[in-house]
């Protein structure tokens, strides 16, 4: 009866309206609806104030909601705008897009329903940027600017809406004007108004119901005083108050209105009826028929909801949500396939070029486990996938073990981003790298410093990181408990996330608890294909999906509860869905069947998350259904929730997450009672075979599919929860070894799918935010391993460094972000580069012969190598000018196309012979096709600036303007438009070597001709590209030019013309260049602001010996040839330096010339050539050493001319390229070179690199270390010396073309393979590298390398410590043994010099000079060693010497008198001989034979010495001594076994010493006894790749932890047993090399230990080396070290200066070993050479070395205990003999005396004892600064002074040396007559002595 009445109703007033109301018959009665209601304000009536304003999305089912409105008689709805929304800062130009095209959605809606539009301009709130700009509507400005909003939103909107309505409520106007001001304010509005009715007709001639204001009709008296005629409106727009208790009548107010409006048309656009009861509620509508009726007013249309809504009788909702519950009659499904089903295939493909919103979020993503690696680095946990592959469960047996190596290689990652141009980044954590056994009790801060180290990283490089809790790889130890079946882990999940959340959430705003949790479920737990393998769709499946949903829900609700409100984030959900059609759409069933395999894979996680808290109704019901039909066989048990759980659940995500690959064509099917979907759901799916095949069965391409699916999750999901879609994950996989690079169909897979993403939110009005690629890079997939790639990146599996390699779809991806989807725009705001500049006033006058910038030689050459390689730290100026480079030739290719001419290279490398393989650049880095992909590098580099060079050849074919190539042109406009997009500033060489041969035909540059011609193209390079190019080189190198292509002919033009030729092309080469610097100074400069220069090439030239000037002339004529000669025209006076002047011309006339082969300048050129650069650009590769020499003069060269001799710098490394060393230090002092002879311009380095052979490809160590050391010499000059350095280029961008040497070298911070078509180009390590130059604008000091201030602990250890054969002699004195030194010693060939110890130091007779060097130093303690040999000369206690027993007993109770603890090593490698001969170590009676010398010693010393060391360094016994053979007894022809039983020998032996003690004498001595255990510590030499740091793992293992794991840890390390193990099995033997200890020996070795002694010098860098079935210690190792090349050296080639490691390898023994007592028992540097007791080499490492001692005592809890500074004295130092010295003390050898001299080490020393360690300066001085004098004193250094001789090895005053003289002569005569006697004694004690032997240390 209701609808009846309704359609009753409805039909008397349109049939009144259309009878008697058409206005002028144009068009029907309008029936309004709307507006829409904003989400949370539906239930308001407050109209247009809560208006939907697009800042939600539009509701899901807005499209049926309108077409039932108009199936209910409903002809126009109302769409007011939101001017704040569509235009927050008010401006026309600066539109928020998501809004406007959210309006266009929705107007494009109504309109395809057939609802025609009723837009209101303004109706509630002013932007607030113009509300606080101009005030209220009083304000012109403020009125101007709603006419300039006006025709914006007639422009975008004005083809869908026919109507409009300026402002809805024109009397509130009036009621907010000021008081006295209203009326006029008024009648600016009323302007306005008819400004916009006349642009609406303008603009829309056709439209005649165009424009309407609104106003209340209460209000028509206040308006009576405005004529309707002033305000134009095509009809009146009013508001009515209706009510029934009033007795006002309703057609008179209405008549009213008529009149005033003069017959304008009326439109009822708002009734608020109110007071009507039951009896009265149908007045409204009789009235309103009754005045249509009547015929007298000329009404338009009314508001249908209003008159009907008040009745009880009407079903037309008034909202979205209202109509959502009456919509049954289609479910969300049907809706989108009623709306897509029907396209053609034309029209479902369609091409939509459009843009994406601004601020759309672009990424890329990866998953831990499929990149990471590490898989038990630093605590890892093992996850499920881990054990799935060790399982062999994975294709091919392969593992994620490594996978990527991402672990160690965030910086590769990142880089990568940077170059793509992602905004987001989209990774996972790995759960068990936090929370290794899945619990927060087994944290590890290692693995959450990873991912800290990573999203810092990303927010560095302006990158969002998007971080997933769990993608899969849940910890197994979970899952040894159930896994996600388990109900605990729902807590479990829930405190990692918190974890995650509060350890990362102040920098991750967007989060995923589960990425595709339906894989888990379904492939996890039903199939068993995915681990953890389990297969069971009947119960488990489900049961982790029940468990998955909640553990999201406690995750979203922990972050709402504690963390939103301070971070600010989002947290969502990733579900992964395919989209599903009907396999036959005629046949419903199939619809269904489609609907519910929705349901099954998305509905089945979304459902409960965004509709309900429950699962899908249809997904219930057919499970229910299958269990009634299935009683005997349970196809599917789903778990109920909760009524709270439901609660908790709904609306736990802020986002929905979308991961779509693929889709299927459904049929409906009889499933039976099979478990899984399939079979529950009543479906089978299938594949279109049209649609194109991936590397994957399961993906198959059918992009339409994402737009139909956003529509469903839109309609489906989105209505109930009003949250934005982010795709989350779509890509496709291909084959392994398939378009590795060339990856097209991934290309056109992308493409698709993110189109249908476009159109979903530009036609649909999906509000989709973000769209991510899968993946960033190649890695494990899954089951199927390596064999499939969804990379962006390639990455080689089989190289160890994993190099990543951008495919084309990266370059794609790049460009589609570039131009935010489909539609380009071109141009960019890019600031552009200033430079400022201080220009060069008056000329400088020439330089002197030598110049005065010999200056340089007098300052630098002089410095010792200590001070030349002391390492700088610090940074450039802000503004510092970072960049690359490339060359044209180098790099273009395109030798010949789009109508490029003919260069003078291309002819050269064409022919035959000319370059090593017929190499050329005719493709060379194809980066003329390939400019995105150079861009990219660019990018990811992050560089300020790109220098590279233009091919004048490219833009004038025949090098004259008249052949202009436009495609050229084109070219160069693209690369820097580009590099301006990026903010990377263009350096332009105009001239790099490539000369048109059409020039070169007319004698090139030695044409004068060539000067205006260079001219020419100079201009049209300014003229065409200088609006966005500041920075011009007119020529590079043209010296290069001169001599190599004109005066020796190696590179073209292949001119041989030595004597003249180069001078003549020099001379036209320097006017050419001034020519164009005038010409862009006269016509440019002023209007393009930038800058000219060139760029000259040097080496630092060092003279052979700086005390010899002759010498130094010749070094600094040999700068003047190659620098001066074009450096000081343009910087100096405009000629060439007197010094090239007077050698030719003097050449010339020895040569019989007339004139000098120089030409020479006149005065004008002089004047147009000098001071035309605005900068010093110097190229710079090596440095010579020169010396003087007389040439010939015949033949006439320039090579001759220079009068020299040139040698490459021997101490320096080799590159690639023979005549290039890396001679770091040269360019400190050409820069300063420069700025002494030039005037102190600003230099910019524009070239500078090394190369590298084919071999190096992307772990090119050598480039850093060459970086590295260059970079630091040019911040020295800059920071130090005031050199005002502007910038520095790395040459170069990538690996090219490399001139004269191909491709057999290169220079590159990219790798490009050319035997590649594609020329994929691989980021280096270098490229890492000097990204964090750039990032850190130079070397800033870290932490560790800042002085540390504190103490150490009160009674701290500082003690000096020497050996016995090192520094006693009296090798046969008193009764003494020989010892295997002895022998060793006296060996030919096997010590340096034929050094002996048999007097050494002769401390065996200077007792109390050596208890007097410890006294000056102030030790606490001295360790010394006792010789086996002088006590027990057999090596048995059968004989004891006591004499030898005496002198220790003197130095005991010396060093005790003294306040001086002794600290005895028992054995320091001096092996009594006789012992070695039988068997020595190797034999296991050893062992006896040590406890019983340990028994010994401990019986006659125990009492005064507390401190024991049993062996010192084992490592050098077993391994140098009995290994390399080295060391005494010498041993080398067993390596791969003698080390091992030696070491196994010296660890009983010391263990039975050590029981000894502690059962025998500890408790009545009460001492302390250890082992001393020698190791370097091993960093990698790449830090970023797995095998290196594995090596370096290994180096410490096979060092340090042979000896001290068996003793502190018990038993060999795995490390070492199974690796020992295994290659000697392969190797055919029959047991491990390396012997066992049973278990008894085990447990007696283990804990044998009171403290940890150790003694450290040096770090080394590992890499893996394979010695392939090598037998021996450094096969199994498998490790080759290096040094850093920045590391100061000592006097040992082995030891070099690493403070760092010292710190890191006493951290290891803490974790390794349990942080036991820590003595440093030695620690010290060596120096070679000259003596200098100024030893600040020595100081230094003291004070670095101690001071990391003291961070690891206060900042890591090291338990430190002691200190022992090696040595005490120069000595003899084992195979090096007195070569290298380590002593702070100086030992004269020349002096028979031996008299020790104190360095100035130790009175540094000294001072750190006194001070406990260091004490802070900022506290003011410490009292320990100012030490009592010393009885010794250490003289300074100083250079050899004229007045002085040199005497025994010193320098000292004639009369000193004359006293000397004659002392040295009465002590010969004394030290005969001993000699005399001492042969004697000698005879008679040659029979007791036994051979003896000692250990040189390494």
């Amino acid at each position: 009866m209701k609808g009846l009445l309704w359609i009753l109703s409805l039909y008397l007033l349109c049939l009144c309206g259309c009878q008697s109301h058409e206005v002028n018959g144009e068009e029907d009665f309008m029936l309004l609806s709307g507006p829409l209601m904003n989400r949370l304000a539906r239930t308001s009536h407050n109209g247009e104030n809560n208006a939907f304003d697009c800042t939600d999305p539009i509701p899901a089912g807005s499209r049926d909601y309108f077409e039932y409105l108009q199936s209910r008689g409903v002809t126009h709805f109302k769409v007011p705008l939101s001017w704040a929304d569509l235009l927050p800062t008010g401006l026309p130009g600066q539109p928020q897009q998501p809004v406007v095209t959210c309006y266009q959605t929705l107007l494009k809606q109504l309109v395809e329903v057939g609802l025609q539009p009723l837009v209101v301009l303004h109706g509630s709130t002013v932007p607030e940027a113009l509300r606080s700009r101009y005030g209220g509507w009083e304000s012109p400005k403020l009125l101007e600017k709603f006419e300039q909003y006006a025709e914006f939103a007639f422009l975008e909107f004005g083809e869908l809406a026919h109507s409009w309505v300026t402002l809805s409520h024109l009397d509130d106007f009036w009621d907010e004007g000021k008081p006295g001001d209203a009326a006029g304010q008024l009648q600016n509005i009323l302007q306005v108004n008819r400004n916009v009715y006349q642009l609406c007709h303008r603009l829309f001639p056709d439209k005649r119901r165009c424009v309407s204001v609104g106003l209340s009709a209460r209000d028509a008296a206040i308006f009576s005083q405005i004529k309707v005629s002033t305000m134009q409106m095509d009809f009146l727009s009013v508001q009515i108050e209706y009510d029934c208790t009033l007795q006002s009548n309703f057609a008179e107010e209405l008549r009213s209105l008529q009149r005033w409006s003069e017959g304008i048309p009326i439109l009822i656009y708002k009734m608020n009826i109110q007071g009507c009861q039951a009896f009265d509620q149908f007045q409204p509508l009789i009235d309103v028929l009754e005045v249509l009726k009547n015929n007298d007013v000329n009404v338009l249309g009314c508001d249908m909801v209003d008159i009907f809504g008040n009745l009880d009788i009407a079903d037309t909702p008034n909202s979205v949500s209202n109509y959502a519950g009456k919509a049954a009659f289609k479910n969300s499904y049907q809706s989108v396939w009623d709306k897509f089903g029907s396209q053609i295939t034309t029209e479902r493909d369609l091409f939509l070029n459009e843009s994406f919103p601004n601020g759309f979020q672009w990424a890329t993503s990866s998953e831990s486990f499929k990149v990471e690696g590490g898989w038990s680095e630093d605590g890892k946990g093992e996850t499920i996938w881990d054990r799935f592959g060790h399982d062999n469960k994975v294709y091919d047996n392969q593992t994620a073990d490594l996978a990527c190596d991402s672990y160690y290689k965030v910086d590769y990652d990142v880089y990568l981003l940077r170059g793509l141009l992602v905004n987001t980044y989209q990774f996972s954590i790995s759960w068990a790298r936090i929370f290794p056994s899945g619990h927060q009790g087994s944290y590890s801060e290692k693995g959450a410093l990873y991912y800290d180290k990573m999203i810092n990283a990303l927010i560095e490089s302006g990158i969002q990181p998007v971080v997933t809790l769990h993608h899969w790889d849940l910890p197994q130890a979970l899952q040894d408990y159930g896994g996600w079946t388990n109900p605990s882990v729902v807590e479990a999940f829930k405190d990692y996330a918190d974890f995650c959340f509060s350890r990362f959430g102040d920098r991750v705003k967007t989060w995923n608890t589960f990425s595709s949790p339906w894989v888990v479920s379904h492939a996890g737990y039903g199939t068993g294909q995915h681990p953890p393998g389990i297969k069971d769709y009947v119960v488990s499946s489900y049961q982790v999906t029940h468990n998955m949903l909640k553990s999201h829900a406690e995750a979203w609700h922990v972050y709402n509860d504690k963390h939103r409100k301070k971070q600010g984030g989002k947290v969502g959900i990733a579900l992964n869905s395919d989209w599903a059609e009907p396999m036959n759409p005629s046949r419903p069933q199939d619809i269904k069947a489609a609907d519910r395999y929705l349901q099954f894979m998305l509905g089945w996680f979304a459902h409960p998350i965004f509709v309900d808290g429950d699962y899908p109704a249809s997904l219930k019901a057919q499970i229910e259904q299958k269990r009634k039909d299935c009683p005997l066989s349970e196809p599917a048990r789903l778990p109920v929730f909760s009524a709270g759980e439901s609660q908790r659940i709904r609306g736990t995500a802020d986002f929905l997450g979308l991961n779509h690959y693929t889709s299927r064509l459904v049929n409906n099917s009889d499933g039976g009672c099979r478990p899984g979907p399939q079979g529950v759901g009543d479906f089978q799916a299938h594949v279109d075979p049209s649609w194109s095949s991936t590397a994957s069965d399961w993906i198959h391409s059918a992009p339409w599919g994402l737009r139909r699916l956003l529509n469903y999750i839109s309609t489906e999901y989105l209505n109930v929860t009003k949250v934005p879609v982010y795709i989350t994950g779509n890509g496709m996989p291909t084959e392994y070894n398939v378009d590795t690079f060339n990856d097209t169909s991934r290309i056109q897979y992308m493409r698709s799918y993110i189109n249908e993403a476009l159109k979903a939110i530009h036609l649909d009005g999906v509000d989709v935010q973000r769209f991510t690629v899968q993946s960033l890079m190649d890695g494990f997939e899954g089951q199927q391993g390596y064999s499939e790639k969804f990379g962006l990146h390639h990455v080689n599996f089989e190289d160890s460094d994993r190099p990543r390699t951008p495919k084309q779809s990266a370059y794609f991806y790049s460009q589609v972000i570039n131009d935010n989807g489909f539609d380009a725009k071109i141009g960019s705001d890019v600031k552009e580069l200033e430079f400022q500049l201080t220009r060069q006033q008056s000329a400088l006058p020439p330089s002197d012969v030598p110049s005065k910038s010999k200056i340089v030689f007098e300052k630098f050459s002089h410095q010792s190598k200590f001070e030349r390689k002391l390492y700088h730290y610090g940074t450039f100026p802000q503004g510092f000018h970072w960049g690359v480079a490339s060359s044209a030739y180098q790099i273009e290719g395109g030798w010949n196309a789009d109508g490029k001419g003919i260069s003078v290279w291309d002819k050269f490398t064409q022919k035959p012979g000319s370059i090593p393989g017929n190499a050329n650049g005719d493709v060379a880095c194809d980066s003329y096709q390939r400019l995105e992909e150079d861009l990219y590098m660019l990018r990811a580099l992050k560089v300020k600036s790109y220098r590279f060079s233009l091919s004048w050849s490219r833009i004038f074919p025949s090098g004259q303007r008249t052949s202009l190539n436009q495609k050229g042109v084109d070219y160069y406009n693209r690369l820097i438009d580009g590099l301006l997009a990026n903010n990377i500033t263009p350096m332009v060489t105009l001239y790099h070597w490539d000369l048109p041969q059409a020039l070169q035909n007319l004698n090139g540059w030695d044409n004068v001709n060539m000067i205006n011609i260079f001219n020419d193209f100079c201009d049209f390079c300014f003229a065409t590209f200088g609006d966005r190019v500041k920075f011009w080189i007119t020529i590079n190198q043209p010296h290069t030019i001169a001599w190599s292509g004109y005066g020796l002919g190696q590179i073209p033009p292949n001119v041989k013309k030595p004597g003249d030729a180069p001078y003549r092309v020099a001379h036209n080469l320097l006017k050419a260049h001034a020519k164009a610097y005038h010409t862009y100074d006269e016509k440019y400069r002023k209007s393009q602001g930038g800058v000219v220069s060139i760029a000259l090439n040097a080496d630092w030239i060092e003279p052979k010996d700086v005390n010899v000037p002759r010498e130094v002339v010749a070094a600094d004529r040999s700068l003047q040839f190659q620098l001066g000669w074009f450096a000081h025209p343009i910087f100096k006076n405009g000629d060439y330096p007197d010094a090239v002047k007077w050698q030719v011309g003097n050449k010339s006339e020895l040569q019989g010339l007339s004139e000098s082969r120089l030409p020479s300048f006149t005065e004008e050129e002089k004047a147009y050539i000098r001071g035309t650069a605005d900068i010093f650009c110097i190229n710079h590769y090596t440095t010579k050493i020169v010396s003087h020499a007389t040439t010939k003069l015949s033949p006439q060269s320039y090579n001759y001319d220079r009068d020299l001799k040139e040698e490459e710098e021997g101490d320096s490394p080799n590159t690639a390229i023979s005549t290039q060393r890396a001679v770091a230090w040269g360019l400190r002092r050409l820069l300063n070179w420069i700025k002494e002879e030039y005037g102190d311009p600003e230099i910019y380095i524009t070239e500078n690199g090394v190369a590298t052979d084919t071999k190096t490809t992307v772990d090119d160590t050598d480039r850093i270390f060459y970086f590295k050391t260059y970079i630091d010499e040019a911040l020295k000059a800059y920071n130090l010396d005031g050199v005002k350095l502007r910038g520095y280029i790395a040459s170069s961008l990538m690996d090219s073309f490399e001139w004269l040497n191909g491709y057999t070298v290169g220079f590159g911070l990219h790798h490009v393979d050319f035997t590649d078509p594609n020329r994929p180009r691989t980021p280096k390590r270098s490229a890492h590298y000097y990204y964090q130059i750039m990032k850190d604008n130079g070397f800033p000091i870290q932490d560790d390398e800042k002085l540390h201030y504190g103490h150490f602990r009160k009674d701290f250890i500082w003690s000096t410590a020497t050996a016995s054969y090192q520094i006693e002699g009296g090798w046969r004195a008193d009764g003494k043994g020989l010892s295997i030194w002895d022998k060793f010693a006296h060996t030919p060939l096997r010590v340096s010099d034929d050094a002996t110890g048999d007097i050494a130091c002769d401390s065996y007779n200077k007792v109390e000079e050596d208890v007097a060097m410890l006294k000056s130093l102030k030790v606490t303690h001295y360790r010394f060693s006792i010789s086996w040999s002088r006590v027990l000369p057999d090596g048995t206690t059968k004989h004891i010497n006591e004499p030898g027993l005496n002198y220790y007993h003197r130095l005991v109770d010396a060093l005790l008198a003294a306040n001086i603890q002794p600290h005895i090593t028992l054995y320091h490698w001096d092996l009594p001989q006789v012992l070695q001969d039988a068997g020595g170590w190797e034999n296991d009676t050893i062992v006896g034979r040590f406890r019983d010398y340990a028994d010994l010693m401990f019986s006659r010393f125990g009492h005064k010495v507390k401190f024991w060391i049993t062996i010192n360094e084992p490592y050098n016994i077993a391994m140098v001594g009995h290994g390399y053979g080295a060391a005494a007894p010498g041993i080398s022809f067993r390596p791969g076994t003698l080390p091992y039983i030696v070491g196994h020998n010296l660890i009983k032996a010391h263990a039975e010493a050590w029981h000894l003690y502690d059962g025998k004498y500890r408790a009545k001595q009460n001492g302390i006894i250890s082992i001393t255990i020698n190791s370097d510590w091993s960093e990698p030499r790449n830090p970023y790749k797995q095998d290196d740091i594995d090596a370096a793992k290994r180096v410490v293992q096979f060092y340090i932890g042979w000896f001290a794991h068996p003793i502190f840890n018990g038993d060999y390390s795995n490390t070492m047993k199974t690796i020992i193990r295994e290659r000697s099995l392969a190797a055919g033997l029959s047991k491990s090399r390396l012997p066992e200890f049973t278990p008894d020996e085990i447990k007696r070795i283990k804990g044998t230990h009171d403290y940890f002694g150790f003694n450290h010098y040096t770090t080394v860098l590992a890499f893996p080396l394979d010695y392939g079935n090598l037998q021996h210690y450094d096969a199994d190792r498998g490790a080759g070290t290096i040094a850093d090349r920045t590391w100061l050296d000592s006097g040992s080639s082995w030891l070099k200066v690493s403070p760092f490691g010292f710190r890191k390898i006493l951290n290891f023994i803490k974790q390794e070993y349990g942080n036991p007592p820590v003595i440093i028992t030695e620690n010290g540097i060596s120096e070679r050479g000259p003596v200098d007791l100024n030893d600040v080499h020595r100081s230094h490492y003291y004070e670095n070395y101690i001071n990391q001692l003291l961070k690891a005592y206060l900042l890591d809890d090291v338990d430190i205990r002691g200190y022992t500074a090696w040595s005490l004295m120069d000595n003899l130092e084992w195979a090096t003999g007195f070569s290298e010295r380590f002593g702070l003390f100086y030992v004269n050898r020349s002096d028979p005396n031996l008299p020790r001299v104190a360095k100035n080490s130790a009175a540094f020393y000294s001072t750190i004892i006194s001070c406990n360690g260091f004490p802070d300066p900022s506290s003011g001085p410490h009292e320990c600064l100012n030490p009592e004098p010393e009885g010794t004193s250490a003289p300074t250094t100083s250079p050899t002074f004229d007045n002085v001789v040199r005497f025994l090895g010193m320098e000292l005053s004639p009369g000193d040396a004359e006293t000397g003289l004659y002392s040295t002569f009465v002590l010969f005569i004394v030290a005969t007559l001993v000699a005399i006697f001492a042969s004697f004694y000698f005879r008679k004690t040659k029979n007791k002595s036994k051979d003896q032997f000692t250990l040189q240390k390494l």
